[in-house]
């Protein structure tokens, strides 16, 4: 009876663990709301935590840029820009304990509007969750969940 209870609280737990890291980008929207507004708003909040972004990715301007080449015009978004950034001290305790924890540096969060609802902005990050590591990689990559996310919030007013 022991044994069977058991089995049944770990597939409980299997599937509750399987389920929370079943989503691998986390995303936040802001209504009435405009681009730069936003964007400008993720900026900040990087910058309030004495964070340095130091690479703009201009997603929507590369792909208005070719979409000639590949066969494709239609306009997907008013605006889309990745920042990227870099925290010393999780950087360095995220590597320390695994060195392959590597390809999640520089952390990256997304900014999007849709050139069919250009009003509406969207934020969001992925998830760092690595396979393996042990315990202390998954301990500081989830602070650099907690970290993306408080960012990710202040910038849509969800502090």
């Amino acid at each position: 009876m022991f044994r069977t209870l058991r089995g049944a609280c770990l597939a409980v737990l299997a599937l509750g663990t399987l389920a929370a890291t079943a989503q691998p980008v986390v995303t936040y929207t802001r209504d009435s709301a405009s681009f730069e507004a936003v964007r400008d708003d993720l900026q900040a909040a990087i910058e309030s935590r004495g964070l340095v972004v130091d690479y703009q990715a201009q997603i929507a301007r590369m792909l208005e840029r070719t979409g000639k080449d590949v066969g494709s015009e239609r306009k997907i978004y008013a605006d889309a820009q990745t920042l990227q950034f870099c925290s010393a001290r999780l950087s360095r305790k995220t590597m320390e304990a695994d060195p392959a924890n590597v390809v999640m540096c520089p952390y990256s969060i997304a900014v999007w509007a849709t050139a069919a609802r250009p009003d509406r902005v969207f934020v969001a990050y992925r998830r760092t969750a690595m396979p393996g590591g042990g315990p202390p990689s998954r301990d500081a990559l989830r602070e650099v969940d907690a970290l993306l996310d408080s960012i990710a919030r202040e910038a849509v007013g969800r502090k």
